[in-house]
């Protein structure tokens, strides 16, 4: 499966021209139509989109759900999500795809996803609006377009305005929309099914044949959300409104578990327990140790042998 990076990458792949801008693109549909697969395998890409379809027939699938595209619709994708389509080539309307660096050069995203928490559901929930609401929306990325075109010095700040306003309209037409209850209920087991698989790999991720290859890297927070399908942001504000503590907090807690465990129960010599941990160096492991747990690895097994 394919794994897009870069929003380069992937207008590459589907056969349209590079972005302006390396972290936020904005096309008309009908202008791509020419160009575009059709029938798209599935892949992941590491951008958020949002899109406005006026019109246009055929399908497409975000993780296990299939979706028609029939009608006048609103559509949104989350980083990492695993995405499909089977296109006619009749689509109109716009679409934008921006990045995580997009949102961190601007501090009015710094709650994207606590103030619009649609983002965070595992399924993207396509919805259909009145016709009359279309214009509206058309209008905001039309603005868009225009700015992101223009050779205006301050185009960055009106984009960034725009794409705020954007996000808020499709918020009001998903709540009017989209049943409230329904919608908050599947993100809240969204997230705590989230989490629970988070913690699962964590466990596993330490055992003999678990879910580790090679060259990864458990102690990270990439490691567990690239296998899970999101951006690791996303992974770390879930984990954290539930828990309250970091994804990497709990990744910490469980490793200084199985090294109190091995410690204190065996006669394992630091550097077997060091490389059981998936530390590169036993010096490593004892750094590490000790910052958290306020003495050396040996000082501990002495105490607690």
């Amino acid at each position: 499966m394919k794994h897009f990076k870069t929003i380069a990458e992937y207008n590459k792949d589907i056969g349209i021209s590079a972005p302006k801008h390396p972290h936020f693109d904005i096309r008309r549909f009908e202008d791509n139509m020419n160009h575009v697969k059709s029938d798209m395998p599935a892949f992941r890409h590491e951008f958020y989109s949002i899109a406005i379809k006026a019109n246009g027939g055929g399908k497409f699938k975000v993780g296990d759900k299939t979706s028609s595209a029939d009608g006048v619709s609103v559509f949104f994708n989350s980083p990492f999500q695993i995405l499909s389509w089977d296109i006619l080539p009749n689509w109109s309307g716009y679409y934008i795809m921006f990045s995580q660096d997009f949102l961190a050069q601007s501090r009015i995203f710094d709650t994207l996803l606590d103030e619009f928490p649609f983002l965070k559901i595992d399924k993207a929930i396509p919805f259909e609006i009145p016709e009359n609401k279309l214009k509206n929306i058309l209008l905001i990325f039309r603005q868009i377009e225009d700015e992101y075109y223009s050779d205006n010095i301050d185009k960055q700040n009106f984009i960034n305005s725009y794409v705020l306003l954007l996000l808020n309209l499709v918020k009001r037409l998903f709540n009017q929309q989209v049943d409230n209850s329904k919608a908050e209920q599947q993100i809240r087991n969204a997230n705590l099914k989230l989490l629970t698989r988070f913690q699962e790999l964590i466990k596993n991720s330490f055992q003999p044949n678990g879910v580790l290859e090679m060259f990864s890297n458990p102690h990270s927070t990439s490691f567990y959300a690239q296998i899970l399908n999101i951006h690791p942001n996303h992974l770390n504000a879930v984990v954290k409104s539930i828990t309250g503590l970091t994804a990497l907090n709990h990744i910490h807690d469980h490793i200084i578990q199985l090294a109190k465990g091995q410690l204190s129960q065996t006669t394992d010599s630091m550097k077997e327990i060091a490389y059981s941990l998936h530390f590169e160096t036993p010096s490593h492991f004892s750094s590490f140790f000790k910052k958290k747990v306020g003495v050396s690895p040996k000082e501990f097994r002495n105490n607690n042998h």
